[in-house]
């Protein structure tokens, strides 16, 4: 037990900036979740650790989308409280299937620079894994600040596939971080087609 607790003690203290960005997503995704607001500023705090976790951990393309996060944070957190009816707070919608293609395209898009950009003019070991993950959780992120049923789709493949890459990345804490996270997208997509269906009544 003596010899365990050291070691356990060291690790937290090597490994903090994880801990804490770990936890302050695994909040902000349970947020999103229960639809609080409080989601965006809990979703910022935990976009600033994870700037400085992945450019340690060569993840350029995911460190640089944390920035890219903040931006749509923002929009989001004044969208969720302004962008409904008459200026009032946003309510959950599914979009068309000609949307949702549009959104794929949009990911795919992205998917061909960031693996351009990272294959290029960066040092990266996985720029494609790297690439097309971060374009699923750039279209989830905007598809959330518009409060899109169907953001949490992008949202499971991207946490299936990172899981993979973290941890050969020997990111443990994020990886175990996004299994969690793959649990509360499946339980966000249930609830939130619940609320859209009640939204759909009101509205009829």
């Amino acid at each position: 037990m003596h010899s365990i607790w050291p070691e356990f003690t060291g690790f937290l203290a090597r490994n903090w900036q994880e801990l804490v960005g770990s936890l302050t997503g695994a909040l902000c995704v349970w947020l999103l979740v229960k639809q609080n607001i409080w989601n965006w500023p809990i979703g910022i705090t935990n976009n600033i650790f994870y700037i400085i976790i992945f450019y340690k951990s060569g993840l350029f393309a995911d460190a640089g989308l944390q920035f890219v996060y903040i931006a749509i944070a923002i929009y989001g957190w004044w969208n969720w409280l302004h962008g409904g009816l008459q200026h009032g707070e946003l309510e959950v919608k599914t979009a068309s299937s000609s949307d949702v293609l549009g959104y794929l395209a949009m990911a795919g898009a992205a998917t061909a620079i960031l693996y351009w950009v990272l294959k290029r003019f960066t040092p990266s070991t996985v720029p494609f894994a790297d690439g097309l993950t971060v374009a699923l959780f750039l279209t989830a992120q905007f598809m959330m600040s518009k409060k899109i049923v169907q953001n949490w789709w992008f949202w499971i493949v991207g946490d299936v596939l990172v899981i993979g890459l973290y941890i050969y990345k020997q990111l443990y804490l994020t990886s175990a971080l996004y299994a969690f996270f793959l649990a509360m997208c499946i339980a966000g997509l249930l609830e939130w087609q619940k609320a859209s269906r009640r939204a759909a009544v009101v509205a009829a």
